[in-house]
């Protein structure tokens, strides 16, 4: 194993809820030792690039109902290819290449488990995205 995969496996967070069973799918497999633990460290970074993806959108998820946020939150995941690469490729980043190598045997599959643990991180995250306070010349 490089340094660099070390380094990486080294950091990733341990998730005790993450269960390996001999009959697991290859698939389920891979969302528990690598996706959830990956995604898990990137919290703070999917916290910051989605409240810059709100602003750059004119802050109108600020407006929106609890139940309209939540639409949003899907909507960016599941329809914004262009923000959906970003955040894609913040969490293959940290893969190890024996990891990406997993991966791209079945990524279709893959990413979708992928980009619905980010959208359920973002949804149970969804009182952290509040309105900025304007700030006022004093």
């Amino acid at each position: 194993m490089t340094s660099r995969s070390k380094d990486l496996l080294s950091i990733r967070p341990k998730i005790a809820s993450a269960k390996i069973y001999d009959a697991m799918s290859s698939d389920e497999l891979f969302q528990n030792k690598t996706l959830r633990p990956v995604i898990k460290m990137q919290h703070h970074l999917l916290i910051a690039v989605f409240s810059n993806y709100i602003s750059k959108r004119k802050n109108v998820f600020y407006d929106l109902s609890l139940e309209k946020q939540l639409a949003y939150i899907d909507n960016s995941i599941n329809k914004d290819m262009k923000f959906r690469n970003s955040v894609k490729g913040m969490i293959i980043g940290q893969f190890t290449v024996e990891e990406y190598q997993l991966y791209i045997k079945n990524s279709s599959a893959l990413n979708k488990r992928m980009m619905n643990i980010v959208k359920e991180r973002l949804i149970s995250s969804v009182q952290l995205f509040t309105k900025p306070e304007i700030l006022k010349a004093v």
